[in-house]
């Protein structure tokens, strides 16, 4: 008898639950004239340059830019590439969008999101912003526990948004402070890299300013702990009263209500 014929099984297709396409076929682009059209691409092309002068115009208009002697900061948005793994549905227009809380500084992200296509979908597209103005930075290597002077330093035009907190720009806000980790030459000063100074102790008189919604109240309180720069600390008021506040100058406590 002849051999029965190997009977071959039919593989259906994978389908991709954001665009419609087996899973093996075509990445679908974001960017360029590829979403416009709604046509497919293998690779992600670079963001459309229209979409990325949109995004550096709402970075730049919402970007909060340091005040620095006089000097206007040089702002650099650096555009950034979507991952090539994304498959979306074609897209006729794309609407960038600020991040929910995020910050606009150094390494970010803003929001793409389709608002007239067949499938609503948003993404995350990667922006590094630089933001250049002077500030101060030590002429030479200077150890932990130098005690500032102004001879140390000097101002150079770096990038504010190379760290989460601004640096120091001028030169009273840091003589007399003491580093609390070596500093190399150059590296800009910031404001965690400062011992934090106590401004008062337990049991110390302090003065108590209570801010709120468009008003403020001045009075005076006893320190129930140590005012450490920054930190928050409680304070029993003439009243009785105990509220936490944070420590910001010399036997002075604010509080926020």
């Amino acid at each position: 008898r002849p051999p029965r014929p190997m009977h071959t099984p039919t593989v259906q297709p994978v389908m991709n639950p954001v665009c419609p396409r087996p899973a093996h076929g075509r990445r679908l682009a974001i960017a360029a004239g590829a979403l416009a059209a709604g046509a497919a691409a293998a690779m992600p092309p670079p963001i459309e340059p229209e979409l990325a002068a949109r995004v550096r115009g709402l970075v730049a208009t919402n970007l909060s830019l340091p005040a620095s002697a006089g000097v206007q900061p040089r702002v650099a948005i650096e555009i950034g590439a979507l991952d090539p793994r994304l498959r979306l549905a074609p897209c006729r227009r794309i609407e960038p969008q600020l991040p929910p809380q995020g910050r606009l500084w150094g390494r970010t992200r803003i929001g793409l999101r389709c608002v007239e296509g067949d499938r609503p979908w948003q993404v995350w597209l990667p922006v590094v912003v630089q933001v250049h103005a002077p500030a101060l930075v030590p002429l030479r290597a200077l150890p932990a526990g130098t005690v500032l002077a102004a001879e140390h330093l000097r101002s150079a035009d770096i990038d504010w948004a190379a760290g989460a907190q601004p640096p120091y720009a001028r030169v009273g806000d840091l003589v007399g402070r003491t580093l609390g980790r070596t500093l190399q030459p150059g590296e800009a000063v910031r404001p965690g890299d400062l011992r934090q100074r106590q401004w008062f102790a337990a049991g110390e008189t302090v003065q108590v300013l209570a801010r709120g919604a468009g008003f403020s109240v001045a009075g005076e309180g006893q320190a129930l702990g140590a005012g450490i720069e920054g930190q928050p600390v409680r304070v029993r008021t003439e009243s009785g009263r105990v509220l936490t506040g944070v420590a910001v100058a010399e036997r002075r406590v604010e509080v926020m209500l």
